[in-house]
């Protein structure tokens, strides 16, 4: 089988594509940069100016810049690669903290009280009842960047100030008290695979590993764990990282990630990850071929079925058993033959014709 890694580079991509080789008989790193979406009448998906090989797995994965771009890629390329993990959708959904958090809300994921305004004035009388410290995002961006804090309606209006001028939309979200806190889970399947709890620097709230926090391995709480796994289903996304927060009420999510990062959870984890998710896609990809090998087989079937009373020509060789001639079971399926009923033979040489015989 064939595998493929569609990114930018990343060393968390360089590692999946690394460990698929174990797995699959060839495997390529595409850049993401370098491919074209042709639409219309010749739709089709180029690299580097030629048309993308053939692949019976694809892991296409990258930042939310290029969202529109990698949905468009996996429109194309889902009729024809037996297995993908992320749907099309997922792309621009769970890239977009806003549209990810709404299906969330339609999955009953617990989440932070998050508000959502289309104006600076709007977004003002928000802030006169809502509890401080609160946090500010932008719908879009990764590694905790866009995130913002206000621990008074003072500060929150100074930030909305900012926020105006930038002509971006934004979310009002409550800040959930855990000590400089979170927890990154990684789901590969139906199973959270490792997790890390991260900590930010004193100086600092975000406690994303970019942002400068350090992380160390936790074991999860059975809660933790279908929070994570529960998130991930909604999103229909096969590999995801699952960022929580364990506060006074209950585990709650604030961000799901379909392109996560490795390396922070590696050193951390006494499992290969890398490996974990290239045996993972080994499996999906050989259960969907077998499955798309199984569907073909009972579609060429289905229409010989179909045309059963028509009179077809095929070419097929016999198989003789002693002095009996045995048919080949679609002669049987297209005939309609039954051992309960007559039929006139008429045989010659290098000819045979079978009819029922009607009295």
């Amino acid at each position: 089988m064939r595998g493929a890694v569609i990114s930018l580079g990343s060393t968390s991509s360089v590692m999946v594509a690394e460990a698929m080789k174990k797995y699959f008989d060839h495997v390529d790193m595409i850049q993401l940069k370098n491919i074209e979406v042709h639409l219309g009448k010749e739709a089709k998906v180029l690299y580097r100016g030629k048309e993308l090989e053939k692949y019976d797995c694809v892991y296409a994965k990258g930042s939310f810049r290029y969202a529109q771009l990698l949905r468009s890629i996996s429109s194309m390329l889902s009729k024809k690669v037996a297995y993908m993990p992320l749907p099309p959708f997922s792309y621009t959904i769970v890239h977009n903290k806003l549209l990810s958090h709404l299906v969330m809300e339609q999955h009953n994921i617990p989440m932070p009280n998050t508000y959502i305004s289309p104006t600076v004035d709007a977004a003002k009388e928000l802030l006169q009842i809502v509890n401080y410290p609160i946090v500010m995002k932008f719908p879009q961006g990764t590694q905790g960047k866009g995130v913002m804090f206000a621990d008074s309606i003072s500060s929150a209006s100074s930030v909305l100030d900012a926020l105006d001028s930038l002509n971006q939309p934004f979310l009002i979200q409550e800040y959930i008290e855990t000590g400089g806190t979170d927890i990154r889970a990684l789901v590969v399947g139906d199973k959270v695979v490792t997790a890390m709890q991260r900590t930010a620097t004193a100086e600092e709230k975000r406690a994303n590993i970019h942002a400068g926090g350090s992380g160390q391995a936790i074991l999860l709480s059975r809660a933790c764990i279908n929070i994570a796994l529960d998130t991930a289903k909604a999103l229909q996304s096969d590999i995801c990282g699952v960022d929580i927060l364990e506060g006074p009420r209950g585990p709650v999510v604030i961000e799901a990630n379909i392109s996560p990062g490795l390396q922070g959870l590696q050193t951390c984890s006494t499992i290969d990850i890398a490996d974990e998710i290239a045996r993972f896609l080994f499996r999906k990809t050989e259960g969907k071929s077998a499955g798309v090998r199984k569907q073909a087989a009972a579609d060429v079937m289905r229409d010989i079925n179909i045309n059963q009373t028509a009179s077809e020509e095929i070419i097929s060789s016999l198989q003789l058993r002693g002095n009996k001639i045995l048919l080949p079971e679609f002669v049987t399926n297209i005939t309609g033959f039954d051992d309960r009923k007559e039929y006139t033979i008429k045989a010659k040489k290098d000819s045979l014709e079978i009819k029922k015989f009607d009295i």
